[in-house]
């Protein structure tokens, strides 16, 4: 039994949740906290979503049902600065940003890791789905796929974890890395628990509504710029109404009628243009790579066989990677991979080890 002290990230989920009783059951003394990170009618919306009050009230009411002191931690302006922000920057210059991994980076696993140290706990741990394990041969911490990843991916959350360093997995704990999402829901359904069947927070929480132009727009009172839509020939086939209301491999809304099935293939933001094509040019064999995180122990500019995904819930791939020590990664694919989005990631795996990943450029 472990008398460490321990600092839970709660966010109101059955998956929190689950972990606070796995944790006391280890013999760990629990702190609860939860993140405040915005206020609903900051984002024009008065419904619940991840991180809402009503969130907040669930935590609370579940850490008082285990006698766990429960805290509360105002990060909305680190949230507003470095998630929001950088969400509706990257999109305003063309890419397809990934607001959750830079949550996890910039909060979960270090404004919230401050503040765990501040209060003298041993470590923080989080309802995510994976594993993290010392590698006595490379002296290494691994970040490791969730049991649950095979033929349950979506319970699989290494992807989003890539950017972990090696002293912070030192202080992280993954109660549930073992566990299925049905065992989770069966074990808060055991002790009681009102959220055991409480659904899984979906899309981007401070866009609920997925409509990411419109958030763009009255958050920060920018108007799109109209523009041209072409071809991969530079014909101009139509004008469009904004470059941040597109997606790479988005085919609806595109607002012309081509006669077939035509998709965004690329935007241009320095011109202010979308290329619009056939599915078929929405593949790719390579990609590029930069600040690229490595959590094993790879040869920098050799090249490495391993598999990789470009999406969260993307099967992984067959590929060699070059990993440069600039921070960068040069990729080839065994297939050509479909809508390949610059600003989104690329996450490497050996088996279930986590390599690393990086942003596409």
């Amino acid at each position: 039994m472990s008398n460490k002290r321990v600092m839970l990230a709660m966010s109101g989920g059955v998956d929190s949740s689950a972990a606070l009783i796995l944790l006391q059951k280890q013999g760990y003394e629990v702190i609860g906290a939860t993140m405040r990170l915005y206020d609903n009618e900051d984002i024009g919306d008065k419904s619940s979503t991840c991180c809402s009050l009503s969130d907040v009230e669930d935590a609370k009411a579940v850490a008082a049902r285990f006698g766990v002191p429960h805290y509360v931690f105002n990060f909305k302006d680190r949230f507003r600065k470095d998630v929001i922000e950088r969400f509706n920057d990257q999109y305003m210059r063309g890419l397809t940003p990934n607001p959750c991994i830079d949550c996890n980076r910039f909060l979960k696993f270090s404004a919230l890791l401050e503040r765990a140290e501040l209060m003298e706990c041993d470590y923080i741990a989080t309802g995510h789905y994976a594993r993290i394990k010392y590698d006595e041969k490379s002296g290494r911490y691994l970040l490791l796929k969730a049991v649950s990843g095979e033929g349950e991916n979506e319970k699989d959350q290494s992807y989003v974890l890539y950017n972990l360093t090696q002293e912070q997995m030192k202080h992280i704990l993954f109660p549930l890395g073992e566990l299925k999402k049905s065992e989770v829901r069966e074990i808060a359904k055991e002790y009681g628990l009102i959220n055991h069947d409480k659904p899984d927070s979906q899309d981007i929480c401070f866009v609920p509504d997925g409509d990411h132009g419109r958030f763009i727009r009255e958050y920060t009172g920018i108007e799109p710029v109209c523009g041209d839509v072409k071809d991969k020939y530079g014909n101009v086939l139509g004008r469009h109404g904004g470059i941040i209301n597109f997606t790479i491999g988005q085919r609806k809304g595109l607002g012309i009628a081509f006669g077939k099935p035509m998709y965004v293939i690329d935007k241009n933001a320095e011109d202010n243009t979308i290329t619009v094509g056939e599915n078929s040019e929405l593949y790719s064999s390579e990609l590029k790579a930069g600040e690229v995180n490595l959590i094993a122990d790879v040869p920098f500019e050799k090249t490495v066989e391993c598999r990789a995904r470009t999406r969260y819930k993307q099967p992984e791939q067959p590929c060699k990677v070059t990993f440069h020590a600039d921070g960068t990664a040069d990729v080839v694919f065994e297939q050509p991979q479909r809508a390949v989005a610059k600003g989104q990631r690329v996450v490497f795996y050996d088996g279930e080890v986590v390599i690393g990943g990086g942003v596409i450029l």
